[in-house]
């Protein structure tokens, strides 16, 4: 069984900030949205945990190992830095999937996210160390086959984003409804899961879905691990077999 922390991240009544005291530019807000995530990114990185950019108004943390105190720090850090402030909540369970509903609805309950009163929630117990185990975390790492052959040198740049971004929904679609597992994409042809105790078989079924529906073939490396470091770490060299040896699904 897999135990996953996760942390909601919501940026505090951003949507009136955009257009107060008239609208912004869309360049300074997706500047904004981008530095706010590479601090994000890096705050939680260097307590081994992962985070997601999603709409990036909401971001999504994987917090195995992040306490209430670290917690506390990251948004104190992002108040230090930026014209807006994040809320924080955190709900471990079994399915990534219930954990995040559990984070958000315990933050819903605190106030909508364009309350101007609802500023800087901090809630949720993280998991005590004496709760904790090597195998907390089961995290898959995709990629598509011969990206590069396939799409980056033959096609126009926004025919390979389209053929890439439906195999990400396509799996992240499946990944949700069927495992109550949290896909991202990360980047080039790569999306990373967050998923229950899945076996072999239920990623090659995945795979399967994905090409029946896209087109588009993928293969993954699976780990498990204390943090989301290790366990992603974990994920990445196991692709790497994937690659060395031909296969589609690798566990570390």
């Amino acid at each position: 069984m897999t135990n996953t922390q996760i942390t909601l991240v919501q940026l505090d009544n951003y949507g009136p900030w955009t257009v107060t005291p008239n609208p912004r530019r869309e360049v300074d807000l997706q500047t904004l949205q981008s530095r706010l995530y590479a601090d994000l990114s890096q705050l939680f990185g260097t307590r081994d945990g992962y985070v997601f950019f999603t709409r990036f108004d909401n971001m999504v943390a994987v917090t195995n190992g992040v306490d209430a105190e670290d917690h506390a720090r990251i948004q104190e850090s992002i108040r230090n830095r930026y014209p807006v402030t994040v809320s924080l909540s955190t709900a471990t369970a079994p399915s990534p999937a219930d954990a995040l509903a559990h984070a958000t609805a315990r933050l819903q309950e605190e106030g909508s996210a364009q309350d101007e009163d609802r500023t800087e929630a901090l809630l949720g117990a993280p998991l005590e160390d004496d709760e904790r185990t090597d195998d907390d975390l089961q995290i898959a790492h995709f990629d598509v086959n011969d990206a590069t052959g396939e799409y980056t040198d033959e096609l126009d740049a926004f025919s390979t984003f389209i053929h890439i971004e439906q195999a990400y929904a396509s799996l992240m679609r499946h990944m949700h409804e069927e495992h109550d597992s949290l896909s991202f994409f990360v980047g080039g042809d790569n999306i990373i899961a967050i998923c229950p105790a899945m076996d072999a078989a239920a990623y090659r079924d995945a795979i399967d879905a994905v090409r029946d529906d896209t087109g588009v073939d993928l293969k993954v490396g699976v780990a498990r691990g204390a943090t989301a470091h290790d366990a992603g770490m974990g994920a990445k060299h196991a692709l790497e077999v994937c690659r060395e040896e031909g296969t589609v699904v690798e566990f570390e």
